[in-house]
């Protein structure tokens, strides 16, 4: 970072003291980031600080930005329903909530009178001022906000709870005031900061996107609040982009698309989170599982299976019952025996369904002496886990309560850290490839100072983050730092990938281990003839196979490549007197491996189109009189482009090809 007097931003006439108004006089610089802390822009800095400015399009900026207009959210509802008690207003993901103590759930109407509310506190102006106030001013200002005195009364642990560190933290406690242009104090809210300087900054760049219902401090105990949820942007012209992104997601959305194509379900039979695939969404899933199948066998892998359920021991050596158990479903309590006269004579032990495979592998790697010799030892599992998701998070396939991972844990020296690092990136991102995900960006996560959830000592953690740092910067991807986000046991590598309309997607981990093999006491006999304790190498390429599906689903709109779809061809003759003909293309393509079916329907060939096209089927074969004359077939594809008079051979080589290649056939130009 450079000094305010070598930033070039900085006018040359600025004399110090001075605040962030006369450093950066350029409008798009909305905070200050002084000796690393962001600061609001008025904030007064003197020539031995180190000021950076933060720009309104900087991700510190468009969470400022967003901050702020949930502010603005607030004083609107508050303005409306003067009744409601204030939540926590954090700033998300493309854009912020705030959460309401309301009697009644907001409407429709009630979210157009919100937003006209909100319009005219922007034309206002009004200056946000941030006050430092003691524990018990806080109390005395905010007496009728319950919520607001919970914070206080947690600061310093409150940063645990979602969005609870807008509010308070470790530090001083502090109240945004804002004020209007006669210098009264409209509204006031509890908050950490900082904030754009003035309401007018929030634009209309702005809008309200839904209600829903959302539980104080995310549990269940507690009261349900109306939480309304909405995006912010610097400008009109980048809101409507991010809501014509929305349309299009929407379109994609994997849960219609599932319904639709008829590939999944959540019957209410089995329960929320858990999934069924049905014949087609299943064959997709046997084609994703067996290409990786084959690429782990290919990449030295080797391939093991383990149980569903285990003791509850296994999870307390390998720490899962301390530090997650929350996750975990309850215990069955089995192999109790109880005598004749009622008396127990064997206590029943605790069982749980699987959350994790690592402690299962971890067993496989002691369950015999190992040799350096034997190491990187690669043991992959597609093994189903099980974790109970609140019901408030679960969303499809995206969010489920049974999944399988595509689980490997790997088992070096010392030494090998890095290179099996370095492979293990490069199989993932080699992978992703071939499944049609092209653009990455990488995210290290951490531990958090000072949080007893972090095992191990810093040294420790020291060693394993910068070694993935150094693997990350080598791999040229962009690296974001995840700060406190790390598992419990060790820090990881996240692969990012965008999606075709531009959506972020957290796809395959790689965690670096240094706890679970001493808390296992794992050991290998080194060249020196001595037991050394190996370091474990967790990776997941795709998170689960579910999310994944979903992920794919989603990425594709449903149209997936030729090597991916349940119905790789179908056949639909010009009149039913072609039907042997083409008949026998079809069984000759089913020889060769193709899953290619014939419509046998009674509906006319312009309606069988528009079915198969509607199916997201990639290739149709169509033949009537000079077909069979010729001993040709004609392509139609799902752009409605048509390739005519190819010859049966050609035809069913071009086919066999486009999937070999799991190539994305739309058009006919993209036929191999």
């Amino acid at each position: 970072m450079e000094s305010p007097l070598t930033n070039p931003a900085i006018p040359s006439d600025v004399t110090f003291p001075a605040d962030g108004f006369a450093l950066f006089p350029d409008r798009s610089v909305v905070a200050l980031r002084v000796n690393g802390d962001l600061r609001d822009l008025a904030t007064v800095v003197d020539a031995a600080d180190v000021v950076e400015p933060v720009t309104v399009d900087s991700r510190d900026g468009l969470d400022i930005l967003r901050h702020s207009t949930a502010h603005v959210l607030a004083q609107a509802v508050q303005r409306i329903k003067p009744q409601a008690n204030l939540g926590i207003g954090p700033p998300v993901e493309n854009g912020f909530y705030y959460d309401f103590g309301i009697a009644e759930p907001f409407t429709p109407e009630d979210l157009k009178a919100i937003k006209k509310e909100m319009e005219r506190i922007v034309r206002e102006g009004q200056r946000f001022v941030r006050r430092v106030v003691t524990d018990e001013e806080a109390r005395a200002e905010l007496v009728d906000e319950p919520f607001k005195l919970e914070l206080i009364g947690l600061k310093g642990g409150a940063a645990a709870t979602e969005g609870a560190s807008v509010e308070v933290g470790a530090g001083e406690l502090t109240i945004y005031d804002n004020v209007t242009r006669d210098g009264e104090t409209a509204w006031k809210d509890l908050c950490r900061g900082p904030h754009v300087p003035s309401t007018r900054m929030v634009g209309n760049g702005w809008d309200l996107t839904r209600v829903a219902g959302a539980y104080w401090r995310g549990s269940e105990k507690n009261p349900q609040l109306q939480r309304i949820y909405g995006t912010a942007w610097p400008t009109k012209d980048e809101l409507r982009a991010y809501q014509h992104r929305l349309e299009e997601a929407a379109k994609r959305d994997h849960r219609k698309l599932g319904r639709e194509l008829d590939l999944f379900s959540f019957p209410d039979e089995i329960g929320p989170g858990l999934s069924v695939f049905h014949p087609k969404g299943g064959i997709i899933r046997y084609e994703i599982e067996r290409y990786m199948r084959e690429q782990l066998l290919r990449n030295g892998y080797d391939v093991v299976n383990t149980p569903h359920i285990t003791k509850g021991d296994l999870f307390m050596t390998s720490g899962h019952l301390q530090w997650y158990a929350d996750g975990m479903y309850p215990p069955m309590v089995l192999d109790e025996l109880v005598g004749d006269d009622g008396h127990v004579a064997r206590e029943g032990q605790e069982y749980y369904l699987k959350p994790m495979n690592c402690p299962f592998h971890n067993l496989i790697f002691r369950s015999r002496g190992r040799s350096y010799r034997e190491l990187p030892l690669r043991l992959s599992e597609f093994g189903s886990v099980y974790r109970y998701e609140k019901s408030g998070t679960l969303a499809g396939l995206t969010r489920v309560r049974g999944m399988t991972q595509d689980d490997t844990h790997i088992y070096v020296t010392a030494e090998q850290v890095k290179d099996e690092l370095t492979h293990s990136l490069e199989f993932v991102l080699q992978t992703l490839r071939d499944y049609g995900l092209n653009d990455f960006y990488l995210e290290l996560s951490t531990k958090e100072d000072g949080n007893p959830k972090f095992l191990g000592p810093d040294e420790l953690w020291d060693r394993a983050t910068e070694t993935l740092r150094e693997v990350a910067v080598a791999s040229g991807l962009e690296l974001v730092p995840d700060p406190g986000g790390a598992a419990f046991y060790g820090p990881k590598i996240s692969v990012q990938a965008r999606d075709a309309i531009g959506r972020t997607w957290q796809m395959s981990t790689i965690q670096l281990d240094f706890n679970q093999p001493e808390r296992f006491e794992l050991e290998y006999t080194g060249p020196d003839g001595e037991k050394h304790r190996p370091v474990m190498i967790h990776r997941a390429l795709f998170g689960s196979i579910e999310r994944f599906f979903a992920i794919l689903l989603e990425h594709y709109a449903g149209a997936f490549p030729v090597w991916l779809s349940p119905v790789q061809v179908m056949g639909i003759p010009v009149a039913d007197e072609y039907a042997d003909y083409l008949g026998g293309v079809i069984a000759r393509l089913k020889s060769a491996d193709v899953r290619a079916e014939m419509d046998h329907s009674a509906d006319r060939m312009q309606k069988k189109i528009r079915t198969h096209t509607t199916q997201k089927v990639p290739l149709m074969l169509i033949a009537g009189e000079q077909d069979r004359a010729a001993g040709t077939v004609s392509f139609r594809f799902r752009d409605g482009t048509q390739l005519n008079g190819v010859p049966v051979a050609d035809a069913v080589e071009r086919i066999r090809s486009a999937i070999a290649a799991r190539t994305l056939v739309d058009s006919a130009e993209d036929l191999p």
